[in-house]
């Protein structure tokens, strides 16, 4: 059985950082395309940053860009994601997903499985 679980959020002041982790069960992220997703109260679920198999492809949404990392921990199972210079309009529920694909993608309907989510919420 396959499970994500995400942990990491809270709240932070603006310009603040947080390091979200996501931590697997029943797979490898060796073999998992990674991503991370987020939603905002009343918004669409966005993409925020993908890791691919290897490791060695990396993908931001244009708003996170310079601010966040993306990088996993093969030994830990583990995929971080550290954010930086945190925004106001940063606050979601953050959520990894993870797909078998061979491909790179942000394409959310397309993620095998998902974790609950952490809560971010960035005070102004």
């Amino acid at each position: 059985q396959v499970q994500l679980v995400e942990s990491g959020g809270g709240l932070v002041q603006a310009g603040g950082s947080l390091r979200l982790s996501c931590s697997a069960s029943g797979l490898s992220f060796s073999n998992y395309l990674v991503g991370w997703f987020r939603q905002a109260p009343g918004k669409d679920r966005d993409f925020v940053a993908l890791l691919s198999r290897s490791g060695s492809i990396t993908d931001y949404s244009d708003s996170v860009k310079g601010r966040f990392t993306i990088s996993k921990d093969n030994a830990k199972n583990t995929v971080l994601l550290q954010m930086n210079s945190l925004k106001p309009e940063d606050t979601a529920v953050y959520y990894c997903a993870a797909d078998r694909t061979l491909r790179v993608h942000r394409t959310s309907n397309e993620y095998d499985y998902w974790g609950q989510g952490t809560q971010v919420t960035v005070s102004s």
